[in-house]
């Protein structure tokens, strides 16, 4: 996905969502594809910090399918936790 794309997915379908702020990390990632191959790829990290509701969660299942449906990806990690934040 180039980084041109990826701003793109993020200016339509991640802010809209999280208006509010995120950080986007550059990752370097890998999985085993289904032949078993180690497959290695640049990624994103995207952290964003948000009140905890059904509502939110949907959000992020949305993006989620949204990427896969746009890029032809297979999976997206999401992962959601408790934290203690101040801005």
């Amino acid at each position: 996905v180039s980084e041109a794309a990826f701003a793109q997915f993020t200016a339509s379908e991640i802010t809209p969502r999280f208006p509010d702020g995120l950080t986007i990390i550059d990752a370097n990632g890998q999985y085993r594809d289904g032949r078993g191959r180690l497959i290695r790829e640049p990624s994103k990290v995207v952290l964003i910090v948000f009140r905890d509701d059904a509502r939110k969660r949907a959000d992020l299942a949305a993006i989620a399918d949204a990427y896969k449906a746009r890029f032809n990806q297979q999976s997206v990690l999401t992962t959601v936790r408790s934290t203690c934040a101040t801005f």
